[in-house]
């Protein structure tokens, strides 16, 4: 009984340490003239770093870090862009089957690989105000081009969240929004894109 307890204290104390530290990091940056800062998936993504820099900070993310070098697209997302990034997280890239995601990866698939990353991205630095915006101009459907060329369609649901539609019909949505990038606006999403006739 006194080692389950032990080991809870334990426990109890990392979690305690972990969020600390993020809180210092975010004190520490507050007082950066400027600089924003937003914790997402456990990572203190700061607005003056890029895309690339940021994503590299959460564990959360390796598989779209994987995905966006493997693609051969690190130069875009480090450029100055601005870029929104629509950024699935590895919960979300473990949706798609191991076969699909497997296939994805392969050195012969580089050209599906960088369409189906630049399908999670649109040109210009847009906030979840902006999205919302255009929703209602649009009469409560509003369509996106993506950098792949493909297109996304943003509505919101009754629980005002925003959902985005692919081009298969699957819908995801925003999970976490307007963590500011230096080279651009990241929103998170809880499932990747699908695009017609590619390999997912």
């Amino acid at each position: 009984m006194k080692k389950r307890i032990s080991l809870s204290i334990v426990l109890c104390l990392i979690v305690f340490a972990a969020m600390a530290q993020n809180a210092d990091s975010l004190i520490s940056l507050s007082k950066v003239k400027g600089v924003k800062a937003k914790v997402a998936n456990g990572a203190v993504m700061a607005s003056d770093k890029n895309i690339i820099e940021n994503v590299s900070l959460a564990k959360d993310y390796s598989m779209l870090l994987s995905a966006i070098k493997t693609a051969g697209l690190t130069e875009t997302f480090e450029s100055k862009g601005p870029i929104t990034i629509f950024a699935p997280t590895n919960t979300a890239f473990s949706k798609m089957s191991a076969s699909k995601r497997d296939s994805l990866f392969k050195p012969e698939n580089k050209y599906q690989l960088s369409s189906f990353v630049t399908y999670h991205a649109i040109s210009g630095k847009m906030s979840v105000k902006d999205i919302a915006r255009n929703i209602k101009d649009h009469k409560g459907s509003a369509i996106f081009t993506t950098l792949s060329g493909s297109k996304l369609v943003a509505t919101i649901d009754v629980n005002r969240n925003i959902v985005l539609t692919d081009e298969c019909g699957s819908q995801c949505v925003i999970s976490q929004f307007d963590i500011e990038q230096s080279n651009g606006m990241l929103h998170v999403v809880n499932d990747v894109f699908a695009q017609k006739g590619k390999v997912i």
